[in-house]
Parts: structure tokens; sequence; C-alpha cells
């Protein structure tokens, strides 16, 4: 596989490549719970769930929801606000957390309106790591000093490799 970028530096060369294996943003220990529906996908998080349950969700006041919306045009995207087209775009599910879990989670006695937007910017934040995941922006990286393969890494979501974390897992300054 042909790396999407190279640097090279005196005796070091750091080559990042697309991580073709990637792990499930998913698969771990998330803060929110994903709920979609789709016909031909399986997304977000294991549930068994009906819509209607959903729905339910997303009245009670005890959950802090925000929607999920679906692209699927030549790939996929989720975003937790619409996409512009309308005929390869629409609410395929949500991401909620519990406020039950949010005192949990943040140790305190009440969930304050601060605290609401604090949590629904850390739930986008997991449907933004998801969405990388789903068009397949995930990268690890090679580094070499001396033609020597010395350290290499994956799991790094987006092609902004410095805001990834990537360059600074390398060691890396450009």
């Amino acid at each position: 596989m042909e790396p999407v970028k190279v640097l090279t530096k005196e005796n070091k060369r750091l080559e990042i490549f697309v991580d073709e294996n990637p792990i499930n943003p998913r698969d771990g220990r998330q803060f929110g719970i994903m709920y979609c529906f789709h016909r031909n996908y399986s997304l977000g998080d294991p549930h068994e769930l009906e819509k209607e349950d959903v729905h339910k969700i997303k009245k009670d006041s005890k959950n802090i929801v925000l929607p999920l919306y679906l692209y699927d045009h030549s790939g996929l995207r989720i975003s937790t606000v619409p996409f512009s087209c309308p005929w390869d775009s629409g609410q395929v599910g949500i991401i909620s957390v519990s406020k039950k879990d949010v005192l949990k989670e943040y140790n305190c006695k009440r969930v304050s309106k601060a605290l609401t937007e604090k949590v629904k910017v850390r739930l986008n934040a997991e449907v933004e790591i998801y969405d990388l995941f789903l068009c397949g922006e995930v990268y690890y990286f090679k580094l070499s000093i001396d033609g020597k393969d010395v350290d290499s890494c994956g799991g790094f979501y987006g092609s902004d490799h410095d805001k990834s974390g990537l360059l600074d897992c390398a060691d890396w300054e450009e």
C-alpha cells in the first residue's frame, strides 16, 4: 500500500497510511449510546429497541439527546445536523445519555444548563469520530530512521495529523 503522505527530515522518514483495518470507535467505552435504524446498514451501538422506544427516550426529560442524520452517497457520513441533500440523507436515529449517567460521570449533584451544553459537545465529538471512521479517515504511521523501521502506530482519526495526535505520537515536529 502506498502512503498518503511522506515526510522527511535529516535521516528520518515518516510515512502516513490509511488504516484499512481501524477499530470501530463504537466498540469500547462510549459516553453516549447511538440508537440507529437503517434497512441496509448496522450503524451505531448494538441495541434491541424499536423506533417507538427511541421516541420515548427523546421525549424523556431524564435524557440528553441529539439527532443523528446519515448521508449515503458514494460513502457514508453521519452528523448531528441535517445534510443539505434531501434525496440521499435523513434522520437515522439518536445519540443519547441519561442524566443519571451524566451525574455519575461528572461527579455532581445536578445537571445544569452549562453541563447539558458540555455534554452535547461531547456527544457531538463522539459522532464526529464515528463519522471519520465511516468515511475511512483513519490513519497509521510508520517511522524510519536511517532506513530502519523504529515505530508505528494506528487509530488516528482525521486527515489533520497534527490535530489527531499522529505527529505528536510519532515525535515529529514540522
